[in-house]
C-alpha cells in the first residue's frame, strides 16, 4: 500500500499529530494489515461506516481510495444501494453522485 500523507498535506501545520497518528498509525500500521483484511475489503467497511454516519467528504476521499483498491463502479453502486435500506434512502440519493462524479462513465 502506497504511504498516506494526506493528513500531513492538510492538517500538518494546525494539527500535528493528529496528522502524524492518521498518516502512521491508521493508514500505515492499521490498512497495511493485508493479510488480517484487504485494502478493497477495508475501503468497503469504511465506506459503509462514513455513508451510515453521513460524512459525505470522507465517503468521496474513500469512494477514491476504493476505486483505487479495485471497487468497480457497479460494485460502488450496489454498496449504496444496500446500504439505503439499513442507512436510509436520502443518504443513497446524496452518495449517487459522489460515484458518478469518482467514476464517471466507466
Amino acid at each position: 500500500m502506497k504511504k498516506q500523507t494526506a493528513g500531513r498535506d492538510r492538517l500538518g501545520d494546525l494539527a500535528p499529530k493528529f496528522a502524524e497518528l492518521n498518516d502512521d498509525v491508521l493508514f500505515g500500521e492499521v490498512w497495511s494489515r493485508e493479510e488480517e483484511l484487504s485494502p478493497r475489503d477495508r475501503s468497503m467497511i469504511t465506506i459503509a461506516a462514513l455513508f451510515s454516519a453521513g460524512l459525505y467528504p470522507q465517503v468521496k476521499s474513500h469512494l477514491i481510495l476504493g476505486k483505487e483498491h479495485g471497487i468497480t463502479k457497479d460494485e460502488a453502486v450496489e454498496i449504496v444501494t444496500h446500504l439505503a435500506f439499513y442507512c436510509g434512502w436520502p443518504k443513497a440519493w446524496s452518495a449517487f453522485p459522489m460515484i458518478r462524479e469518482v467514476y464517471g462513465d466507466e
